[in-house]
């Protein structure tokens, strides 16, 4: 089934109504008429099953037929910084970062970026990777959409990065897989993870000094150096990997 997001006001009396863009994608896009079954989020943990009834008055009205509670979500929260990577990199990022379980994603001018935007082309670009993260969080029955925030510089990231309780660096000169793979096993559900990827050039050693000096963990992803758009997929899924084994043993016990 297809998923969709409202704001709690657009459930009313059992019924959701569906209101912007989502209207012309239903009707014109997907070609779904009354009776088709829908899913629907409102950003929490309530996942609603729903019916098509109408299209009028320039909205979707859905009958909700069962409500339940979903685990799509990692017990974690992770914030994906990413270094401003070249041509449309950042669109496959943002998509896969999502589909992985991100819950932010911060675009960040780092040293080596070779990529500049001015505020015009960054707010434009983020308005772009907002609206690709919606479709990936749909897509892969998100009960959350994670925000791309506005640009940052590499100080600002690292000021927003302590408030985390983790902080993780994969660096290409990091060595030591066993102490990468204790520091991995050692994180627990529940902890929020700030994870820094570089550009195409990667992190200078100056940037690494200074997330050091954070307390972030530098890490390695293995022997092969990897493309900026790869390390991030590969942290991220690492990740999911390690927290939602061990919820599952939660859930068991």
């Amino acid at each position: 089934m297809y998923r969709f997001f409202v704001e709690e006001n657009q459930i009313q009396d059992r019924k959701v109504h569906i209101t912007g863009g989502d209207v012309n994608h239903i009707k014109n896009v997907l070609r779904m008429h009354p009776g088709e079954k829908i899913l629907v989020s409102t950003g929490g943990i309530r996942e609603y099953h729903c019916t098509i009834e109408d299209f009028a008055d320039g909205e979707v009205t859905a009958a909700i037929e069962e409500v339940t509670t979903a685990h799509n979500e990692l017990p974690s929260e992770i914030c994906l910084f990413q270094g401003l990577p070249k041509s449309d990199k950042m669109e496959l990022i943002v998509q896969k970062a999502v589909e992985l379980g991100v819950s932010r994603i911060v675009p960040v001018e780092m040293e080596r970026c070779v990529v500049k935007l001015d505020s015009k082309k960054a707010a434009n670009r983020v308005e772009r990777w907002q609206a690709i993260a919606l479709g990936a969080a749909k897509q892969s029955k998100r009960m959350k959409i994670p925000r791309v925030h506005s640009v940052v510089t590499y100080k600002e990231a690292l000021a927003m990065a302590e408030t985390y309780d983790i902080r993780l660096l994969p660096y290409e000169n990091a060595s030591g897989m066993e102490h990468t793979r204790e520091i991995l096993e050692a994180i627990e559900p529940g902890a929020s993870i700030a994870v820094f990827i570089g550009p195409e050039g990667g992190i200078s050693e100056e940037e690494v000094e200074k997330a050091v000096q954070i307390h972030a963990e530098p890490i390695t992803l293995g022997d092969r150096i990897l493309r900026t758009e790869t390390a991030g997929m590969t942290m991220l899924a690492i990740l999911m990997y390690l927290l939602e084994g061990k919820t599952g043993q939660n859930r068991k016990e």
